[in-house]
């Protein structure tokens, strides 16, 4: 088992910025792809972002690149989304995951999940 705890999510003006983080328990954090997805009200979960075990491969959805970063520290047993240029079309539920078996942008692909932070733009 893995457990993921998010965090750093809140209430911020269009154009700021805000840095999630993701802290993993419970197995080997560097066997584990990581992944960002997020759910907007009345919306399907969506994929955000992903980063691969020694942070040699990253992906984005068109929407959000150039304005967010993945990251990981493997010592720390963090993933971190740095999340800048925020519009308010980016407010949603955001939820880190995690996946030793697939190099995936769908969130069937991954099987250990946090329990999302809320992240809150404003006009």
């Amino acid at each position: 088992q893995v457990q993921l705890v998010e965090s750093g999510g809140g209430l911020v003006q269009a154009g700021g910025s805000l840095r999630l983080s993701c802290a993993a328990s419970g197995r080997t954090f560097s066997n584990y792809n990581m992944g960002w997805f997020r759910q907007a009200p009345g919306k399907e979960r969506e994929f955000v972002a992903r980063i691969s075990r020694y942070s040699l491969n990253t992906d984005y959805t068109n929407s959000v690149k150039g304005r967010f970063t993945i990251s990981r520290d493997n010592a720390k047993n963090t993933v971190y989304l740095q999340m800048d240029s925020l519009k308010p079309e980016d407010t949603a539920v955001y939820y880190c995951a995690a996946t030793n078996t697939a190099w995936t942008p769908r969130e069937q692909g991954y099987e250990y999940w946090g329990q999302g932070t809320q992240v809150t733009v404003s006009s």
